[in-house]
């Protein structure tokens, strides 16, 4: 049987193929009980409206290109479901790519998006070279999602406040007693901005000197293999921030393989929130991030670029939270 039509649509509610097409593009110009016909209509016959046709009229394919660093790392999970909600609502469906991936077999991250004439691109965390991103924002609309690498003009950037988060972890540590602090540090401007707010929080409590910053590759293993160098030292940290949550979980690992009970022994702090560090067995204390509204934000950023927004590109920090769970107390002895 061959699918069915806008026509079959129109003739089984009694109205006109451009009364079917008014309200498949949500119009507001249609009276409720031709809308209700027409809607009826398409869900007795099953109808699914061409895409590829429509994206011939309209010149929109109506999707958007969403290219991410890593697809493992979980900070991701919440600022896709914050980004996609926003997208839905307005119509428009998310394509996923791996940046990782693609350098790993040599493409360019963003070319398949533009072989599909997705409508926009959305990239996600820290990209090795930002510049290759002029020649995708010369033809259509870039957000920056989660990252503070410089961007071509007219590229908008949505982000959380990472100084400030960075600030909120170092205070609440050196409030809790601690002073022998290490910093399990992370890569791009997000890790540099992170472990600058940290030693300058420290130096401004005159524990510049208590401050230990070792770098690390933002992984899990990255951060057991760190935490273990950093405990192994003559006078190890009493508490240790790590740059995420992965790193963080790490941490917990290899404090656990050394026989320190967190907290009792070692405060361990992550950073981003994710679902990792709410699990019970977990409870790490954590910057929330904001990823929600983090994609939220970069998802209204690209509508206003589609309404024809111009100008150079915006920068937005959303403003981080403290979370304060069961992975951190008091220093037994500093």
């Amino acid at each position: 049987m061959r699918p069915p039509t806008i026509r079959d649509v129109a003739d089984r509610a009694g109205v006109s193929k451009s009364l079917v097409s008014l309200v498949l593009r949500g119009s507001d110009q249609v009276r409720p009980e031709k809308r209700d016909a027409v809607l009826r209509a398409v869900r007795e016959l099953g109808y699914r409206p061409n895409a590829a046709a429509r994206s011939l009229s309209e010149q929109r394919t109506r999707t958007v290109g969403v290219l991410l660093n890593d697809l493992r790392n979980p900070w991701f999970v919440d600022m896709l479901d914050g980004l996609n909600s926003l997208l839905h609502d307005n119509g428009l469906h998310m394509l996923l790519a791996d940046a990782r991936l693609n350098r790993r077999t040599g493409q360019d991250p963003a070319g398949p998006f533009l072989d599909l004439r997705v409508d926009g691109l959305v990239v996600v965390g820290t990209l090795p070279d930002p510049a290759a991103l002029e020649a995708v924002a010369a033809r259509i609309p870039v957000v920056v999602a989660g990252a503070r690498e410089p961007v071509p003009a007219g590229v908008d950037v949505v982000a959380g406040d990472d100084e400030q988060g960075a600030r909120l972890v170092a205070e609440h540590l050196i409030g809790l007693g601690h002073r022998r602090i290490a910093h399990i540090a992370g890569y791009g401007a997000v890790g540099e901005l992170r472990r600058r707010s940290f030693e300058a929080t420290m130096r401004e409590h005159g524990l510049v000197d208590e401050a230990v910053v070792e770098p690390s590759d933002m992984t899990e293993e990255g951060g057991y293999r760190t935490t273990v160098r950093l405990l192994s030292r003559p006078k190890r940290p009493t508490a240790v921030f790590a740059v995420n949550d992965i790193a963080a979980i790490g941490a917990l690992s290899a404090a656990e393989e050394l026989g320190l009970r967190v907290p009792r022994d070692l405060s361990i702090v992550g950073y981003d929130n994710t679902s990792i560090a709410r699990l019970r067995h977990v409870w790490l204390t954590t910057v929330d991030n904001t990823s929600h509204e983090v994609g939220r934000r970069a998802a209204r950023c690209l509508l206003e670029r589609f309404e024809g927004a111009g100008g150079h590109g915006r920068i937005q920090l959303a403003t981080p939270a403290l979370e304060i769970r069961g992975s951190t107390a008091a220093p037994l002895t500093d």
